[in-house]
């Protein structure tokens, strides 16, 4: 690549000199590569949520304060990411750092996102040791594949993630012909009381793999992971240009011992086991117009049905009812714990639909992008919509200003979320 960007330079200097018949010095220097490299960004970004005082998801949670209709939020964010590159050894390092004022007060946050050490001896071989994101599978919105990263925001699918610690070896090899590469990925990953505590049952050594192929000029990858932490699972995923704007991609997981952790009527917390099924179908398309077009549609075979999430709720509305007959807090304070994680997340239920539409530079505006989103939940009809305007006024400056709304009927996921409206700005500086 050194010597290509040479080349490059020489006879783009050497047309400037027929031309001009001046004379010109070259700066290596400014076309090596540094050993060194540090980056990230800066970012402030003030929310407004207007709160829905009717739903039970803010019965959960404001209880026992008085918020008004809305309540403001101001985040301050520092994401930082160096790396040094010598030889075959390349070392990476990116945190985060949020600091937020909310209603609660003051807090703040940093968190180690990546920090691994990378060998390649040769173009064929590297290895990986310390704490990374692996980024598998090919959606866009979601990743039932991804078996070892942590789940993404739908709404924001692109915000760095925080790794797990894990010991990987890439093993390439190309072919002629129609399998033109496979690369093999093994993989270690340790889970114990102070080491990726999180993942899993503690004291589990895991271990799994994921293997690459390019058959037919499609990308596919066959994935399973192993080991005691989590229920042993195994994936598919594929994507394809069908044409230069057009391209189509799938994943799917099959989890043969999944346990689903259901919260009784009686307020006990069950457990469901049974074969389960994830899968995700998707399209990309860019119009001559240089519209983008998203759709993902997701089968959460470990998702809630509706009749689960109304129990929920029930046992929210009945909490909340002695709670304001007896003072008494312990079962509120259960049911938005641990326990309950599972029914608020950002895909609790069994069917949804994902789009995103995007609009480069419309009206001759440069560095300008408007976007609208929609998450559609098929089991409860639920739905949210966030148009999004994003602007580049100046290099390295990034504005965008979105507004979320939520439907949804009394009893259904976004018809009980605890705001109904949300609207952010975001200023972010690279550097």
């Amino acid at each position: 690549m050194r010597l290509i960007a040479l080349v490059f330079v020489l006879i783009s200097l050497s047309l400037s000199g027929l031309s001009a018949q001046e004379e010109y010095t070259i700066d290596l220097s400014e076309i090596e590569k540094k050993a060194f490299q540090f980056g990230g960004y800066l970012e402030f970004r003030p929310v407004l949520i207007g709160l829905d005082r009717d739903s039970w998801l803010y019965k959960l949670r404001f209880y026992d304060l008085d918020e008004g209709k809305s309540i403001a939020e101001y985040n301050f964010n520092a994401l930082l990411d160096a790396g040094y590159e010598k030889g075959i050894f390349l070392a990476k390092l990116r945190t985060n750092t949020d600091i937020t004022k909310s209603y609660s007060g003051w807090s703040q946050k940093t968190t180690l996102y990546e920090a691994f050490l990378s060998v390649k001896p040769s173009f064929s071989f590297h290895l990986d040791i310390g704490k990374k994101r692996m980024k598998w599978g090919k959606g866009y919105a979601w990743n039932p594949v991804a078996f070892i990263d942590r789940p993404k925001n739908p709404n924001d699918p692109e915000l760095a993630l925080e790794g797990q610690v894990v010991l990987s070896l890439d093993y390439i090899k190309s072919f002629p012909g129609r399998l033109r590469n496979i690369t093999l990925t093994p993989f270690l990953l340790p889970v114990y009381d102070h080491i990726n505590s999180t993942f899993g049952k503690n004291n589990h050594m895991n271990f799994g793999g994921k293997i690459y192929f390019l058959f037919y000029d499609t990308d596919i990858d066959l994935m399973f992971l192993s080991g005691g932490s989590a229920p042993p699972r195994y994936g598919l995923d594929f994507s394809r240009n069908i044409s230069s704007n057009f391209e189509i991609h799938g994943e799917f997981a099959y989890i043969p011992d999944y346990r689903k952790k259901v919260i009784q009527e009686d307020g006990t917390v069950g457990e469901k086991q049974y074969a389960n099924n994830n899968y995700l179908l998707g399209i990309r398309y860019l119009t001559k117009s240089n519209t983008t077009i998203f759709f993902e549609y997701l089968s959460n075979g470990g998702g809630y049905t509706s009749t689960e999430m109304e129990n929920f709720y029930s046992l929210i509305d009945h909490a909340y009812l002695s709670y304001l007959l007896t003072g008494d807090d312990s079962q509120l304070k259960f049911l938005s714990g641990e326990a309950s994680l599972a029914y608020r997340t950002f895909a609790p239920m069994q069917d949804y639909l994902y789009f995103r539409i995007s609009q480069k530079e419309p009206w001759d505006i440069l560095y300008f992008i408007p976007s609208l989103t929609g998450i559609f939940n098929f089991t409860d009809q639920s739905f949210s919509l966030t148009p999004e305007l994003l602007y580049n006024p100046i290099t390295n400056l990034e504005l965008r200003a979105k507004i979320t709304i939520l439907f949804g009927k009394s009893g259904s996921e976004f018809g009980e979320k605890q705001n109904d409206i949300r609207l952010e700005f975001r200023g972010r500086y690279y550097f």
